[in-house]
């Protein structure tokens, strides 16, 4: 039995140590080599100070820049801890808002969505990434369209003619990985920092 005994003990060591602390060192040690930038965040400087990631989605309400997609993740209230507020781009809290397509929260919030885009004159359909939340609510990215489709209210906030910014919209839209994975995209920091360089 003592036997025995001494056998687990001895694997659940081995195993802790390696699952536990050789396994994750030698992941971190590879991507730091392999993606160093990726290891450290794809942090984003400007004036050499740190502004954002390329991997988190930001909050942007100004007329003045493209907005991301929409954000479900929230924090605790600070007035009653049992329950939470929205906070939009929380990255300690990722998750997506779990509501079901009949839920009359979500209807009504994407109605509002729609109609706030509506009331800036948008016409014919509406990109689904522009009024829906994505699964992580962390997404730094939204689709060409959803960007093409705010150009209008970027170029009369700025002055700038819309050809210009949608020349803009179009360097900064990156597409498919080997030309076969995922779907094209634009990052709305990086086109709001590029956005910011043009106008300057």
């Amino acid at each position: 039995m003592l036997q025995n005994l001494r056998a687990s003990a001895a694997m659940l060591l081995v195993f802790t140590l390696l699952t536990g602390l050789v396994y994750p060192l030698a992941v971190t040690g590879i991507a730091w080599v392999m993606a160093h930038e990726g290891a450290l965040g794809s942090l984003v400087v400007k004036d050499g100070k740190v502004i954002g990631s390329s991997l988190i989605g930001q909050s942007f309400t100004s007329d003045k820049y493209f907005h991301p997609r929409p954000s479900a993740t929230s924090a605790a209230d600070p007035n009653d801890p049992t329950k939470t507020i929205d906070a939009p781009y929380n990255a300690a809290s990722s998750s997506g808002s779990n509501l079901g397509p009949l839920t009359a929260k979500l209807i009504d919030r994407v109605k509002s969505d729609v109609a706030a885009l509506r009331a800036q004159d948008v016409s014919g359909p509406i990109p689904v990434d522009a009024v829906s939340t994505s699964s992580s609510g962390l997404d730094p990215d939204i689709s060409p369209e959803a960007a093409l489709l705010q150009v209008p209210r970027v170029a009369k906030a700025r002055a700038l003619p819309e050809d210009r910014i949608r020349s803009l919209v179009a360097s900064q839209t990156e597409g498919r990985v080997l030309g076969l994975l995922g779907e094209p995209h634009v990052n709305v920091l990086s086109l709001n920092l590029a956005l910011d360089d043009l106008t300057h």
